[in-house]
C-alpha cells in the first residue's frame, strides 16, 4: 500500500482550522488532525472534500472576519 496505489483506503481528515486533507487508513492520523468520517479510495475522498469544503478560508480567519463585520 502507498499513496499512489489505487487500492489504498484513505480517511478524510480535518484540522483545528477546519482544513481538509486525506490520509492513508493504514497510518495513524497525525497529531493535530482528526478523522472526519469519510473513508474510501483517494478519488472518493477527494470528491467528498470538494463537496463539503466550500469555504477555503481557515476557521480563525472566518471568525475574525465575522467579528469585524459584527463591529461595523
Amino acid at each position: 500500500m502507498s499513496w499512489g496505489d489505487e487500492n489504498t483506503v484513505f480517511h478524510v481528515v480535518l484540522n483545528h482550522e477546519e482544513q481538509y486533507s486525506i490520509w492513508p487508513a493504514y497510518k495513524p492520523v497525525p497529531e493535530g488532525w482528526r478523522a472526519e468520517g469519510k473513508t474510501g479510495t483517494r478519488d472518493e475522498c477527494l470528491a467528498h472534500i470538494e463537496t463539503v469544503w466550500t469555504d477555503m478560508r481557515p476557521l480563525s480567519l472566518r471568525e475574525a472576519m465575522a467579528a469585524q463585520g459584527a463591529q461595523a
